[in-house]
């Protein structure tokens, strides 16, 4: 394997830091919009049907359900198959996972569009690879190589049958009365439920721009979570786009999904015109197939110990003389701080001086990226636009072997709007832009998912009440109030996952097995003792919040001086909630010890077991 030579950046002599962090402070106020995440609105009207409607697989008809079951868990995406894969393997085997979609996958299953692949190390981010003994074709496997290894995880665990499709929660009630859940649906279903998972993944709902006239064009527009084949031409294992040959197509986004659709669309159409708010970071992608000998010659944990390592290269730092197993943009800053340490014959450093070297080296590798865009876009104007000015992590890293070139083409036009953060208005035949009306036959929006800190806006949920009819949405809004990130008082029975109060992988997928793990431990816990509810009590909720806030690491300099994206609320900082949750200070593995040392005791500490009631005999 070729080792990444930190010498590639440039010398941190050769920057002006301090000037550098100036011109990431001006870059990102010239992009910050007043009305921050209300920027993107809800889908609503057409939009909404649209983005409800499931144009791969037939709806099938089916009778209301209004039977229990042990458990109902929301989503059927990576986090909802975790959590029903660890259920199983912790005893419980009767509960159903619900998604609007009509199969496995989650956003494996919508994102059909060309040019899909992971932006993650495959062997990392697909999960259950021993289980299922699934070799990934490439580093960066295609999306639909992703969804078939969701169907065989399904298959692996037995999951079909547990399944409903084309279903989407409307309603969660407590029922004291009978201490479930009442689910209902928009198929008519009403199903008690012993226990729910709230499963739904970061990335389950389409947003759209808040762009003026959204509904007042009148070509083609659809986004790129519902792919347009019969527009386009091609298919999702085949991207020969040709019905756009005399079509000129407008994508709105720059994010990792445009990343990957652009060099298709800059292939096929007669224009293309790419809307840029904020250029991303862009690294060489150098996909590589995987080299089945090496994959046979594995050892039983390899996947563990390949996330435990990518999780130290991104977040924490790794012992000496640990190698990068990942050797990409995501592992690149802290690659290059502990070859410089190792140079250095491997001094002590205080976490102080080791953020410190990060911090230097972060410069360094933006500076790098920078200069590939200069050497790979031919326009000094354009290459100046789509040069990315602020810290490395304030967006998600991508890495595509095309799409700078795309810009070298007469038929692709660069529309950047940092100047006026976003197009003034769509019109009946394109979209204006410093008083020029831009004419094109289709417009592609790119513009991503409700990561939002407005969690009614990113479930789609109208009602979760638990005790006393409390909501949710109303418990959690000056922020969250959980014990362990996974319960809450006053909802019993109810779990959580991904980003609350709990910690998070560099991998989301190993975030949900170990979520799912702990979740199963509780509920088949509680149903071997008997117990018809769980939460923690307020007592237990209390400390474990004032606990995890004491050990917090205050990044919260950071996070504001970051060019506005979903990472920071659109740059709101008035925001009670976060995407990333109020995470473990310790980090991931010390949080996991954590529970593992609480789960080895055995006594469900902090959590209130209700046993049902025995009536006293008459007098």
């Amino acid at each position: 394997m070729t080792i990444y030579n930190p010498t590639k950046c440039p010398p941190a002599s050769e920057i002006d830091i301090p000037a550098m962090h100036e011109k990431y402070l001006q870059e990102r106020d010239r992009r910050i919009k007043k009305d921050h995440n209300e920027q993107y609105i809800p889908a609503s009207g057409r939009w909404k049907d649209a983005y409800e409607t499931d144009p791969y697989t037939p709806v099938a008809p089916r009778d209301p359900i209004t039977g229990e079951t042990d458990v109902v868990i929301l989503g059927a995406g990576y986090c909802g198959m975790m959590v029903a894969a660890q259920l199983k393997k912790a005893g419980i085997d009767n509960f159903y996972n619900v998604d609007h979609g009509g199969g496995f996958g989650g956003t494996w299953y919508w994102n059909r569009y060309p040019g899909l692949q992971c932006d993650n190390d495959s062997l990392v981010y697909m999960p259950l690879l021993e289980e299922t003994g699934y070799m990934p074709s490439k580093k960066f496997c295609e999306g639909y190589e992703i969804h078939d290894h969701c169907q065989m995880i399904a298959e692996a665990f037995g999951l079909r049958e547990n399944a409903l499709f084309h279903t989407m929660i409307q309603s969660l009630k407590w029922d004291p009365d009978i201490n479930r859940w009442h689910v209902g649906t928009n198929r008519g279903d009403d199903i008690k439920a012993r226990f729910v998972v709230m499963a739904m993944g970061p990335l389950n709902k389409p947003k759209l721009p808040g762009i003026p006239g959204i509904d007042k064009f009148k070509g083609k527009i659809f986004h790129t979570a519902r792919w347009d084949y019969e527009y386009t031409g091609g298919g999702w294992r085949d991207t020969n786009l040709g019905k756009l040959g005399d079509k000129k197509v407008a994508i709105i986004g720059t994010g990792a999904t445009a990343i990957q659709v652009v060099p298709h669309l800059a292939r096929h159409a007669k224009h293309t015109y790419v809307v840029q708010r904020t250029p991303s970071t862009i690294d060489a992608r150098n996909n590589k197939p995987i080299d089945p000998e090496w994959f046979k010659s594995q050892k039983p944990g390899w996947q563990e110990e390949r996330v435990r390592n990518f999780h130290r290269f991104v977040f924490d730092m790794p012992e000496r003389g640990e190698p990068d197993m990942i050797q990409d943009i995501w592992t690149e800053v802290t690659r290059n701080v502990c070859a410089e340490r190792e140079a250095e014959g491997w001094p002590e450093w205080t976490p102080e001086e080791f953020a410190a070297r990060r911090e230097v080296m972060d410069y360094r590798v933006m500076e790098r990226l920078r200069n590939r865009v200069a050497d790979l876009v031919e326009d000094p104007e354009t290459a100046e636009a789509l040069k990315p000015y602020y810290r490395y992590q304030c967006k998600r890293p991508a890495s595509n072997d095309e799409f700078y070139q795309c810009f070298n083409q007469d038929n692709v036009d660069l529309i950047d709007v940092a100047e006026t953060r976003g197009l003034e208005e769509l019109t009946e035949n394109g979209f204006m832009y410093k008083g020029k009306e831009y004419e094109c036959d289709c417009i592609i929006l790119a513009s991503g998912y409700e990561v939002t800190s407005d969690l009614d806006r990113r479930w789609g949920i109208d009602t979760i009440e638990g005790e006393n009819g409390l909501s949710i949405y109303d418990y959690w809004r000056e922020g969250f109030q959980t014990f362990q990130g996974m319960t809450a008082h006053n909802f019993p029975n109810m779990f959580f996952t991904g980003f609350t109060q709990a910690s998070f992988n560099a991998s989301n997928s190993k975030t949900f097995i170990d979520q799912g793990f702990h979740i199963g431990y509780i509920a088949s816990e509680a149903l071997k003792r008997g117990a018809v509810r769980v939460e923690p009590s307020q007592e237990a909720q209390d400390a474990y919040i004032t606990h995890l806030r004491s050990i917090a690491v205050d990044n919260s300099e950071f996070v504001t001086e970051c060019t506005p994206s979903y990472f920071n609320n659109e740059g709101d900082d008035t925001k009670k909630r976060h995407i990333f949750g109020e995470p473990w200070g310790e980090g991931y593995y010390p949080f996991c010890e954590m529970l593992a040392r609480w789960r080895a005791d055995g006594k469900l500490e902090g959590l209130v077991l209700t046993q049902p009631e025995t009536l006293e005999p008459a007098e």
